[in-house]
């Protein structure tokens, strides 16, 4: 039987909306999960998050994609960069290593909020286990400078820096990875 809605009884949604929300509410993929996921979170930390998150994920992805205009470039041209696909997919996989970690406590919190609700611990925990990340990829930069590019600090914090760069640069991929690791702790501690 059909109700005023002009729905059948009995019949199930399919439209693929979830039960705490409408069309105009939720999310259907990736480009909508992120104003869903500000729209709906009343933590400030984790709207500060998913604005600064966004924008940084905007400017990573335009420079990765600029790098490998120049490696194609580079490659058509004869110029140096060779002729394997190598490079090419390294700066793919460097991007998505960027990139990945600092999309997820958007689209987790995007996906509580969408399948049982959150709480504003959650939001706020999984806004600050971003800014970690991004304060890694800084450390991790950091480490990984060549020490031919390396310049003098001045300051309070010039002792830090040094040791930074006494660092072996493989060890720029560490603070990253740990903060990667410590989006997840925050998700699964406080669900």
């Amino acid at each position: 039987m059909a109700d005023g809605s002009g729905t059948v009884e009995g019949s199930e949604r399919t439209d693929g909306v979830g039960e705490h929300g409408d069309d105009e509410t939720t999310y259907s993929g990736l480009l909508t999960a992120i104003p869903y996921a500000f729209r709906t979170s009343r933590s400030r930390l984790f709207r500060g998050y998913a604005a600064v998150g966004t924008l940084a994920t905007i400017l990573v992805t335009v420079l990765m994609t600029l790098a490998l205009v120049t490696v194609f470039g580079a490659t058509a041209t004869g110029t140096g960069g060779g002729s394997l696909t190598l490079s090419r997919a390294f700066y793919v996989v460097v991007g998505l290593f960027v990139v990945g970690p600092m999309l997820a406590p958007i689209l987790l919190v995007a996906r509580r909020h969408r399948r049982e609700g959150s709480t504003a611990r959650y939001d706020a925990a999984l806004g600050l286990a971003g800014f970690v990340y991004f304060g890694s990829l800084y450390l991790g930069l950091l480490i990984s400078v060549p020490p031919g590019q390396q310049e003098s600090v001045n300051g309070a914090f010039a002792p830090l820096v040094e040791w930074f760069y006494t660092l072996p640069q493989l060890a720029g991929l560490a603070p990253p990875v740990l903060a990667a690791v410590l989006i997840w702790v925050a998700h699964r501690l406080t669900r």
